[in-house]
């Protein structure tokens, strides 16, 4: 969740905090009506912008973030996405958000976060050109009025799209509404008090500037709140041309704390977007900081090319604001793949004995914001424990996974690890798959309950797909002691037979990386339907050479009894892991799972393909 200056419970420190502002507020408010129409109208924006971002929530899971997956394929593409989604949400807080959360997640590399990052700051002068061309010249509350009452309508309605519009409506509302208000007490404060008696000039001034429209910004946690407060105190003649322009580098510098705190719950990658966005708004503000006298002048110079008057200083600070912005991505979108090596190095994971248990890659908050973006890291992870579970499976039929890998015959295979190959089954189980295994069961539980009906039966199929993993591993576990056992067995048979019992298996095994490794759909289709039907043939074929064996009184029941519950364990081993195969393709190659179910072949269609491969009898 989103960091909050005034979630107080549990924390002293904050309610001693949260005493102390209300306290200041309410003795300010007392005494100067005026600053509490500018505090107010503050408020009032910061709702509307509240407002506006759930609006667009409502939009994002659906069209909108697999419009991010499309457009975000290069570097420019995110950063048109980043400016276009900013302009329409006037918000680069939720870009930077919706950009952690698709890193985290794997969808998009930490590059093309870069970009949107880049996009974001040029979407976001489009607010300052709005507010200063028309914000500032027209009763904005105006049009704020009937907004507010169509948005409420609209709220209130049952279709998630029209919510999405009415919040959006509304929120609109509330910042022309917050702007308002703010405009007519910055005005009133020409009888009373002039501000401009405050200011500091020269290079000092426009450092302490900075400084407090930073500060400014990280308090209100939205750089477009405090540049409504700057352009709305310039035009009341409250605070100099060259005062604003440091304020606006300030919130520039400020803003990044959006994406700082959207990046404390997220994983590695997330935290280096946060990083990212950090440095590239810092660094600018840093170098143009020296310039703004040189900036000015230039600003004087392009200002009429635009139709901006000499003394409309409120549209040259919206210039100013686009030329910060612009400079900006000129400067860094050369260097992005530079930037991330940089943090790639500084951003490593702290190798300690405590990462000797694994633990997940991919799950994490962010991952939580969005139904995609949840179901996309669910599917990395199921995939991950999938590899653990694959490894320790191997190591349980005494091979590798490099030998199941290789294009090593399974006869050779066989020959080369003919000695049985001790592993710890539950020590494996502790450090590899447990903590693993309980993260994602708690991942898909809560995806489920914050996601709607619709969207939950995404999380489904995984989910069981997960506990089918486990299932695999634990029959393996059983037939493990009498696989150690038998392999070394003086009894030809029962050693036969143990044997087969890999072969088939690592056969199996093999299939499943086929599977996954496959870019061609109906090559993986094929594979698993073969996948499926060996596992209930080899089930009928076990049988019939176990009741041979029996008959011919070359095994002990006791062997009998080992063979016959190690075969069951064997049938289960292939046909869950044929089950995590089938679902864990559908989700990761398909958009809908019903085209996929209708390419499963039958076995009369895939008989050439297995009958190489079919089960043999013992005589």
């Amino acid at each position: 969740m989103p960091f909050n200056y005034f979630t107080c419970k549990g924390n002293p420190v904050k309610r001693l905090f949260l005493f102390i502002v209300i306290i200041a507020l309410s003795f300010t408010f007392f005494y100067n009506q005026n600053l509490l129409s500018i505090a107010a109208g503050v408020a009032i924006f910061l709702f509307g912008m509240k407002s506006l971002e759930e609006g667009f929530r409502f939009f994002v899971g659906g069209l909108l973030d697999k419009f991010l997956k499309k457009i975000t394929d290069s570097l420019y593409k995110s950063i048109l996405f980043g400016t276009v989604i900013t302009t329409l949400m006037q918000s680069s807080g939720l870009a930077a958000v919706i950009a952690i959360s698709f890193i985290s997640a794997g969808l998009i590399s930490v590059a093309q976060g870069v970009g949107i990052i880049l996009g974001g700051n040029i979407g976001t002068t489009t607010g300052a050109w709005l507010i200063a061309g028309l914000g500032l010249k027209i009763s904005i509350a105006t049009y704020a009025l009937p907004m507010l009452v169509f948005g409420m309508l609209f709220i209130f309605q049952e279709s998630k799209r029209l919510k999405g519009i009415g919040y959006a409506l509304a929120g609109l509302g509330f910042s022309f509404l917050g702007i308002a208000y703010m405009k007519e007490g910055f005005d009133a404060f020409k009888a009373t008090i002039d501000l401009t008696q405050y200011s500091a000039d020269g290079f000092t001034g426009i450092i302490l500037f900075a400084i407090i429209g930073a500060v400014m910004t990280i308090v209100m946690q939205s750089s477009h709140a405090s540049l409504v407060l700057i352009l709305t105190a310039l035009s009341a003649s409250q605070i100099t041309y060259e005062n604003a322009i440091a304020l606006t580098i300030g919130a520039n510098i400020g803003t990044t704390i959006t994406a700082i705190l959207g990046a404390l719950g997220a994983g590695m990658e997330g935290k280096k977007l946060a990083a990212a966005h950090f440095l590239i708004n810092t660094l600018t503000g840093v170098l143009l900081i020296g310039f703004v006298p040189q900036f000015i002048h230039f600003i004087d110079h392009t200002a009429p090319f635009f139709g901006i008057s000499e003394q409309d200083y409120t549209l040259k600070l919206a210039l100013y604001h686009t030329y910060f912005n612009l400079f900006c991505v000129l400067l860094f979108a050369p260097l992005v793949h530079h930037l991330v090596s940089l943090l790639n190095y500084f951003f490593q994971p702290k190798i300690t004995a405590e990462n000797a248990i694994d633990d997940v890659l991919f799950i994490n908050d962010a991952a939580l914001d969005f139904p995609d973006t949840a179901q996309a890291t669910l599917l990395k992870e199921t995939k991950h424990l999938y590899n653990n579970v694959y490894d320790i499976i191997a190591q349980g039929l005494s091979v590798t996974k490099e030998d199941i890998s290789s294009g090593m015959e399974i006869e050779d295979i066989l020959k080369r690890r003919d000695q049985a190959l001790h592993v710890n089954m539950d020590d494996y189980y502790e450090r590899r798959i447990k903590e693993i295994y309980g993260k994602i069961i708690t991942f898909a539980i809560v995806a489920q309950g914050k996601f709607s009906d619709v969207t939950t039966q995404q999380f489904i199929p995984i989910k069981n797909a997960t506990i089918d993993i486990v299932e695999a591993f634990k029959a393996a576990k059983h037939m493990q002691k009498n696989m150690l056992r038998y392999l070394e067995s003086d009894n030809e048979y029962i050693k036969n037979e143990y044997n087969h019992i890999r072969k088939t298996l690592i056969k199996h095994l093999r299939t499943m990386q086929m599977i996954f490794n496959t870019s061609e759909e109906d090559v993986a289709v094929l594979l698993l339907s073969k996948l499926q039907l060996d596992a209930q043939n080899y089930d009928i074929a076990a049988n019939k050479s176990l009741d041979n064996l029996i008959r011919t009184n070359k095994i002990t029941y006791t062997m009998a009894t080992s063979l016959m519950n190690d075969t069951s364990y064997a049938y289960t081993i292939a046909s869950e892991l044929s089950k995590v195969a089938h679902t864990l393709f559908v989700h990761a190659t398909s958009e809908s799972t019903e085209g996929r179910e209708a390419l499963i072949l039958n076995e009369a269609e895939i008989s050439d393909l297995t009958h190489a491969s079919s089960p043999r009898s013992t005589s």
